[in-house]
């Protein structure tokens, strides 16, 4: 029977006696639900409704599919009976007399059943093509399919009901195997109608999400609407949206685990117990630029450096081993912090001992300060040696009273910072202060596993205008061979030459051992992470990866912590500690504002000022801030030049008052989450003083070059003094020549004058500002 397309719902429905909603659901469960009763079904839709029916409603027993289960047995005996006599008409009209009356009449009472067989016409439709098939192949069936099929065209006596139920075991066999056939065919359709599995990673594109789900774009886009996301065909969404849009639409949600490059590319074995030997300390020596610094290390290299090997030394290269009774100390020499301040920043914990030299006759200086912030921040132990105690103004107390206000308190007070008074001109102290550094590393138990892949970092990089980018490096594990492929950073390449601090070419460079390479295709970054790897194309195109992840980074600044995203970081559990920089005119108002901001400490975040300072805000400053996630407020200081331009490459948010409530009302507002409309200030250009006249009826008059952006009339000003402001107003008067004007743009000359105010000196310098509302 043939099934037409257009047959409705309803139709169905009343066919099988059962309701349109019935039929529905079963469509919903394996395919998509009709929209209305007078929808047209198609094929598949109509077999899925048989099948699931057939499945649904299994009868006991094969017997009740025949309708005349009673007269089955006596069919075989009538027919045979009834057929008989024609057959032999004219033998059974010779022999008349052999022949019994009563046979015929025993005969005719079964044959009034026999016309009910034809109701059976499946059966006998079924036995024709069967026998039309086997025609030409009779000597290849069995001899009970060949009886069967010469018996449907002779039935007689005793061999007739032989046949017949030959018969009716072969129809309940065939009609077994259909059943079979119907189940298989079901499940087959069941499986195909099963919820869809599909797998999901963190974040996914719509289309892609559609195309796995085997959906369209516009049905996704759709559900998303409807739960109030806008989201386009190539717009990324995160794995819970994802993971919601997949259960709503069927499907069953696996969670995709992507193993990055870097992970398949990077070794990442934790060492055991068995694996781990002790390794040198990394020493890193820091101190101001006059107090001793270079000399002490120049003097702790000279007294490991054998009368045989005086000229040994003919590299610098940053870093330095030194042979301590037969114990192995690396140094490091960081200039500047930058790669001490930028490893901390990227998280390597290069160094595990640092230590400070002081002078002994001129104290702590704002470069100390900031080398005892540095190592703190890295969480470093500190050992401090007061070096010049040859020279007679040498006042170690004073040093260590001065060091108490930065809590490194001496081990003699009761503290567990340890001092060395030294020399680095005689030598006096050298030998103890090296002893120190030992036991310090012993208590540190520092060790590492020489026999993996290598790792460290990267204490120097430059170019060289005849070898290419050289770079040294500090293996901090593992061990470091010539023609490894070495990946630092963003560069990658294959370790050509490898020199040590002595100048002489190695093979290897195990843990704690600093060495100098060639054959990096870029200058890699101080401070960066370097490790040896073994598939050149997989870490070329990790490099790749690395560039672009710093270009996105540097697009999205607002990773940074700002007063304005402050109370929303905490709202979101990521701020538990607010990190300040204070800066002020005089070391006064630094104390007091310092006092007065962590004062405000609240439940959720506490305030730390990491660094006070005064002057103006330095490079230095904007260094320490980007790396330690600091705010810088600013107390009548300025930034200079470097520093403003660094402080926007960086993100890093600066504060200026000249109100010490201001500045404390505004943290405190920010950390409340209720920080006013922002006035946010626009610098607009900088004119500097070149000469001053006296005009009685006016006041000083300045003769002014611009030196960059524009200088307004209707703008406010400030004069800076070497960095400091000494005042705030207005601009009272612009002229260029003797006329009058409104604006006057950098590289010209302008006479000007400040409204009420007159201590004005050559080379002070006129910053033009306007303030702008912005939204919050």
């Amino acid at each position: 029977m043939s099934i037409e397309v257009k047959y409705r719902l309803k139709e169905v429905a009343t066919d099988f006696g059962m309701t349109t909603k019935e039929i529905s659901e079963i469509l919903a469960k394996y395919s998509e639900k009709p929209k209305s009763p007078s929808q047209a079904l198609n094929v598949p839709d109509l077999n899925l409704i048989f099948e699931y029916l057939t499945q649904h409603n299994q009868i006991t027993s094969l017997e009740t599919v025949f309708a005349v289960a009673p007269s089955t047995p006596a069919a075989p005996k009538a027919e045979p009976a009834k057929e008989a006599p024609k057959a032999e008409a004219k033998p059974a009209a010779e022999k008349k007399p052999q022949t019994p009356a009563p046979a015929p009449k025993a005969e005719v009472k079964p044959a009034e059943p026999e016309r009910k067989r034809e109701r059976r016409v499946v059966d006998t439709s079924a036995v024709q093509v069967n026998a039309a098939r086997f025609a030409d192949v009779d000597n290849l069936v069995s001899e009970r399919v060949q009886e069967y099929q010469g018996g449907k065209q002779k039935f007689g006596g005793k061999k007739g009901q032989q046949q017949g139920k030959k018969e009716g075991k072969f129809k309940g066999s065939k009609s077994r195997n259909e059943e079979q056939e119907k189940m298989r065919r079901l499940q087959m359709e069941i499986a195909r109608k099963a919820p869809l599995t599909v797998k999901i990673p963190d974040e996914i594109t719509v289309g892609e999400l559609a195309s796995r789900m085997k959906k369209t774009a516009g049905e996704v886009i759709k559900l998303l609407m409807k739960n109030g996301i806008m989201a386009g065909i190539n717009q990324t969404i995160d794995f819970d949206t994802a993971e919601y849009v997949a259960t709503e639409m069927g499907c069953k949600v696996e969670r995709e685990i992507t193993v990055t490059i870097e992970e398949q590319l990077i070794e990442e074995h934790e060492d055991t117990a068995e694996e781990l030997v002790t390794r040198a300390p990394v020493v890193v020596v820091m101190g101001h630029v006059d107090h001793g610094k270079t000399s002490t290390l120049d003097a702790i290299r000279k007294t490991s450096v054998t009368s045989g090997e005086a000229g040994g030394i003919t590299q610098h290269i940053g870093a330095y081993t030194v042979d301590v009774n037969g114990s192995m100390v690396t140094f490091l020499d960081t200039p500047g912090h930058a790669a001490f301040t930028s490893m901390r920043a990227r998280g390597a914990k290069s160094t595990d001992i640092a230590i400070l030299v002081v002078a002994a006759d001129d104290g702590i200086m704002p470069q100390t300060i900031e080398s005892i912030n540095h190592a703190k921040a890295a969480e470093v132990p500190i050992i401090v040696a007061i070096n010049k105690m040859d020279k007679p103004t040498a006042n170690p107390d004073k040093i260590k009273e001065q060091l108490t206000k930065y809590d490194l308190i001496p081990e003699e007070w009761g503290g567990d910072t340890i001092i060395v008074p030294i020399s680095a001109k005689t030598g006096m102290g050298l030998e103890e202060l090296l002893e120190m550094v030992l036991l310090t590393a012993e208590v540190q138990e520092l060790k590492a596993n020489p026999n993996r892949r290598a790792k460290g970092t990267v204490i120097e990089a430059r170019l060289d205008k005849n070898r290419g980018p050289i770079a040294t490096l500090l293996v901090q594990n593992g061990t470091l061979k010539q023609g490894d492929i070495v990946i630092a950073g963003t560069a990658v390449g294959r370790v050509r030459v490898m020199t040590n601090d002595k100048g002489r070419t190695v093979k290897t460079a195990g843990p704690s051992v600093p060495v100098e390479i060639t054959g990096l295709a870029d200058v890699p970054a101080p401070g960066d992470e370097f490790n040896a790897v073994i598939d050149e194309r997989m870490a070329r195109e990790l490099v790749e990866q690395r560039k672009q992840a710093a270009k996105d980074a540097a697009a999205n600044a607002q990773s940074k912590v700002t007063l304005d995203n402050l109370f929303a970081r905490m709202q979101e559990g990521q701020m538990k500690e607010l990190s300040l920089i204070v800066k002020a005119d005089v070391q006064g108002s630094a104390e007091a504002l310092k006092a007065s901001l962590e004062k405000i400490s609240n439940e959720e975040v506490r305030v730390k000022v990491i660094h006070t300072g005064v002057g103006a805000i330095n490079e230095s400053d904007i260094l320490l801030a980007s790396t330690a996630g600091a705010i810088i407020v600013g107390f009548n200081v300025r930034p200079d030049a470097g520093a403003q331009a660094s402080a926007q490459r960086t993100a890093v948010d600066m504060r200026f008052y000249r109100v010490i409530y201001d500045a404390i009302d505004e943290i405190q507002a920010a950390m409340e989450g209720m920080l006013a409309p922002k006035f946010e200030e626009v610098v607009i250009g900088h004119a500097e003083v070149r000469q001053t006249y006296k005009v009685s009826a006016v006041g000083t008059v300045c003769g002014c070059m611009v030196k960059d952006g524009k200088i307004t009339r209707d703008a406010q000003v400030r004069v800076l003094r070497d960095n400091i402001v000494i005042h705030e107003g207005e601009v009272g008067s612009l002229q260029r020549f003797k006329d009058a004007v409104k604006e006057v743009t950098a590289g010209y000359e302008c006479g000007m004058s400040i409204a009420k105010f007159n201590d004005i000196k050559e080379g002070d310098i006129f910053e033009c500002f306007a303030m702008q509302e912005v939204k919050r």
